[in-house]
């Protein structure tokens, strides 16, 4: 060969070699989140990641997912696929080495991704979620000419916002345009039942209609923002959040009060209230500085919990479940991820260890609520004359005391009675017992004794305790039973709770202290001891016996106030040290844990005390991956039905990916930097945009590709929430009350919901307007909700629920026809509809318009006018029927008929369905 051609044989190699290395740039990178996370997930994690290790094995970590397993082999070499176990493994014939085990083998091209992706560095990945929210570019939509504004452009005129630009750039990607706008009687009924819970009156849709300035829409929607039904509907989203009830919960569910939260939550809605604050004040607002009421109200949001009244179970394995409650919450509700995994080992798929569970759970462990029947802590409400006696007392220890803590500590236990400790703490029975498993109880030579006790500067016990017996005498000794005397006294007799103040000698230390009851008279009855508190004598009162405000304190806790529970921490001897449960069992614990949180979110700021106010601050602070994201899925899902990423329960690896991400984190950075935390502008900027405001009606064609909208190519469609079903029946027919804030009530429900065999708790029928209040004023009792709310997919709230599934069923239809709320409500219609027309046509018709503020298709008017007709002959031929059904001897036919008919159509699926 020619040296010549030698040459330019070689210069060719060069070239190809170059140029092959040149464009294996250009090779398509394998996503570690989008293509291998996935992967792993369905066919390794199930052995070898956070419940299980074959091997020694893990894939959850990157540290582990690299480093030997138990035979000295790498799984995963980066840079060399050939040299890496995992794909010998995937790729063997031998049923006994080949992975996964006991499963289908990996398919070619999905062992060739892993192949590849080792090969390119087997670089790791944070999944979306984790990873901090950075504010995309917003998607350029129209033609170069139609943005300088020279032609017109089908995009630009479409897109009201943002939230259009990101919606149409995926439309275009699959070759989808979106839907014209819906007409304005659908479009404002849509928007009012979705920002109110109620649809508009006739009158504003009117108005709306009539109103062709070109923010007529706008003007429409800050009115709703602004109407106090506002908030009234999204406390009624957020109480399954909160899984608010009006009991207690498990076997015996007696009452608890605590509305105000309910009431708390409509105002901090209806004043947009910022959601980092929102959020702060419902974990942690009794740590803020100097606490307002509402404050401490706000933290009801915690003590929603269950409580175990039952005879025999163990207070500290309830309490235990409480706080595991408020864990597990606070990650679903405001971190959408499943982090009650982590309680009995590492996660099986997302990036949280097991230990990383008990330091979190650490930060709440301190709560005082220890599952006593008492609901203690609350805060007292005192009224009237007991009111003003609680101002006397605070006024004059700003006068006496001489440092301000010192004034402060007696209020707080004025109005929250901590700190305490509560009587299931003592031990050391003699002849004594824990009453029913609730309260300490002591007879004739009996003791009890607490432990540990600092008496350095405490000379004043609080007891709350009770008997009916006249006789008995109480001794309170130092160290042993025998020890010397602190307080010898006679006990109450009047067979209530009672709170009593003791002086006591001074005492420095730490002591056990034994209590001893003698009660020769009655030796077989109990003296029964609640709670027991060791307090400094105030300021300017008598060191060894009761002054004259001592007696007025031990008046005022002798009222009996309104209550709400509330959280407060346990400090000093109160704190508790957290441990590690093995394989999640309260009673075997492991290591001892402080608080922190888990190291795969952004670490805590130095600054931020590491208590619930820190956890609460941290969860809201910019940096926090999870947060604004979640809050913004959820507010999107109320909007449009389904979330951007549908399962709002859960974004981390197992969920559903989102449909628009880019979206998500616009919305996310824009709630938290251009907001400021607002819902009121989050919300507006959704139903504004154009993608919301679509028509509901979608073509063959685009149900087939689309069937779940998800790409949003046309407006929402969505059955409406248990309670606005309901709500809206009372309000097209003039039943609603308005009427803000107060206790739950109780509407007419079907008789024998109820059995509660142990307090005899009875279903009591409101009076007067109670009776037609909206429905998240309704009781509700945890083992037997309101049976039409729960029909239509409400749920017990028993635990918190972030997304209730709708359904479908025959017994909603069968509720909307028969229950006594939808009967009434037709019954009132039939009224109106009576005095609006002269024939069955016309009367229909105006019924119709009333309720869905649109006249009814001529092939429906039809139908239901046939209906009319046959009904009103059947009641002609049957008149003790129609006056059956109208409760009234006057009832005619014709009445009664309409009345059917408009209960008919009251269970429309139009009617109950958003379009």
């Amino acid at each position: 060969m020619k040296p010549q051609l030698l040459v330019v044989g070689g210069l060719a190699v060069v070239v190809a070699l170059t140029l092959s290395s040149f464009l294996g740039i250009f090779e398509d990178k394998v996503d570690f989140n989008t293509q291998i996370k996935p992967l792993l997930n369905k066919n390794c994690i199930a052995c070898h990641g956070g419940v299980k290790k074959a091997s020694n094995y893990s894939l959850l970590f990157k540290n582990e997912a690299l480093a030997p397993a138990k035979s000295g082999k790498l799984a995963i070499v980066p840079g060399d696929a050939d040299a890496s176990e995992l794909i010998r493994r995937l790729t063997l014939t031998d049923h006994d080495e080949r992975m996964p085990l006991e499963a289908p083998p990996l398919k070619p091209e999905e062992i060739d991704l892993l192949r590849k992706w080792i090969d390119q560095g087997a670089e790791w990945g944070d999944h979306w979620a984790y990873q901090s929210v950075e504010k995309p570019d917003v998607p350029t939509i129209g033609t170069f000419w139609s943005r300088l504004g020279v032609v017109e452009n089908d995009e630009l005129n479409w897109a009201k916002n943002e939230i259009d630009h990101f919606v149409l750039d995926k439309l275009k990607l699959e070759g989808l345009k979106p839907s014209a706008e819906a007409d304005r009687a659908t479009l404002i009924r849509r928007v009012s039942l979705d920002l109110t819970g109620l649809p508009p009156t006739e009158k504003e849709v009117a108005d709306f209609v009539a109103d062709k300035s070109p923010n007529a829409y706008e003007k429409v929607v800050d009115r709703l923002l602004a109407s106090p039904a506002y908030g009234e509907r999204w406390t009624g989203m957020w109480l399954d959040l909160a899984r608010y009830a009006d009991t207690k919960g498990y076997e015996r569910d007696p009452g608890r009060t605590i509305w105000r939260y309910r009431d708390w939550l409509i105002k901090a809605f209806n004043e947009d209230k910022p959601f980092n604050q929102f959020t702060v004040e419902q974990l942690a607002g009794d740590l803020l500085p100097n606490p307002t009421d509402d404050q401490l109200i706000a933290t009801g949001f915690h003590r929603n919990t269950m409580t175990n009244d039952e005879g025999g179970t163990q207070d500290e394995e309830f309490r235990v479940a409480a706080v595991i409650d408020r864990v597990n919450t606070t990650w679903d509700v405001w971190q959408g991820t499943t982090f009650g995994c982590v309680q009995c080992h590492t996660h099986p798929y997302d990036p949280f260890l097991n230990e990383e569970y008990y330091k979190y759970m650490a930060f709440f462990n301190n709560a005082r609520d220890e599952d006593v029947t008492t609901e203690t802590p609350t805060l007292r409400f005192y009224k009237q004359e007991d009111s003003l006696k609680v101002a006397e007392l605070n006024s004059w220890l700003k006068g006496h005391a001489k440092q301000t803590r010192q004034a402060q500590d007696v209020m707080k236990f004025v109005r929250i009675t901590e700190p305490k400790i509560n009587s299931h703490d003592f031990d050391e029975y003699v002849n004594a017992s824990l009453i029913d498993a609730k309260f300490f109880g002591v007879r004739d030579g009996g003791s009890g004794r607490m432990k540990n006790i600092d008496l350095t500067g405490k000379n004043r016990l609080i007891m709350q305790w009770s008997t009916k017996v006249k006789k008995a005498f109480f001794t309170l000794r130092q160290d042993s039973l025998t020890g010397p005397v602190l307080l010898a006294t006679p006990t109450p007799t009047n067979g209530r709770d009672t709170t009593m103040i003791f002086a006591l000698p001074a005492v420095s230390g730490r002591h056990n202290l034994y209590m001893t009851l003698v009660n020769p008279d009655a030796p077989k009855d109990w003296v029964q001891v609640k709670w027991v508190s060791f307090q400094p004598a105030l300021p300017g009162q008598p060191a060894t016996e009761l002054g004259e405000m001592d007696l007025k304190l031990m008046a005022i806790l002798n009222t009996r106030p309104e209550t709400t529970p509330i959280m407060q921490d346990g400090v000093g001897d109160l704190a508790r040290k957290t441990f590690v449960f093995q394989r999640g069992n309260w009673l075997v614990k492991g290591k001892e844990v402080k608080p922190d949180v888990p190291k795969s979110l952004p670490p805590m700021a130095k600054e931020l005390p590491k208590n619930r106010l820190g956890l609460a601050k941290w969860m809201v602070s910019r940096e926090h991956p999870l947060t604004a994201r979640v809050a913004v899925n959820r507010f999107w899902e109320q909007m449009f039905g389904t979330g951007i990423v549908e399962t709002v329960e859960d974004v981390g690896t197992q969920g559903i990916p989102p449909t628009h991400r880019e979206l998500l984190d616009w919305l996310a950075a824009d709630f938290m930097e251009t907001d400021q935390w607002s819902v009121k502008k989050l919300l507006k900027k959704m139903v504004v945009s154009a993608t919301y405001r679509q028509r509901s009606d979608v073509s063959p064609a685009l149900l087939e590709k689309d069937p779940f909208n998800k790409l949003l190519a046309r407006g929402p469609r969505v059955r409406l929430a248990a309670e606005q079903v309901r709500d809206q029946a009372l309000a097209v027919t003039g039943l609603l009350s308005n009427k803000l804030y107060g206790p739950s009530v109780m509407p007419p429900q079907p008789d024998g919901i109820w059995q509660s065999p142990y307090s005899g708790e009875k279903w009591l029928l409101s009076q007067g307007e109670d009776r037609y209040r909206r429905a998240l004023y309704t009781y509700w009792k945890r083992t037997a909700p309101y049976p039409s709310m729960i029909t239509f997919d409400s749920p017990s709230r028993e635990f918190c629920q972030l997304r209730r599934l709708r359904t479908n069923t025959p017994l909603q239809a069968l509720v909307t026809l028969n229950d006594p709320v939808y009967v009434e409500a037709a019954q009132r219609l039939a009224e109106t509809m009576k005095l609006r027309g002269k024939t069955p046509e016309q009367q229909i018709q105006a019924g119709f318009r009333l309720v869905m503020l649109r006249n009814l298709a001529p092939k429906k008017l039809a139908v239901l006018t046939k209906l009319y007709r046959n009904t009103e002959t059947y009641y002609r031929q049957n008149p003790e029927e129609a006056q059956k059904l109208l409760s009234c001897e006057e009832a005619t036919p014709q009445l009664a008929a309409l009345t059917v008919t408009a209960n008919t159509m009251l269970n429309l699926d139009e009617v109950i369905t958003k379009e």
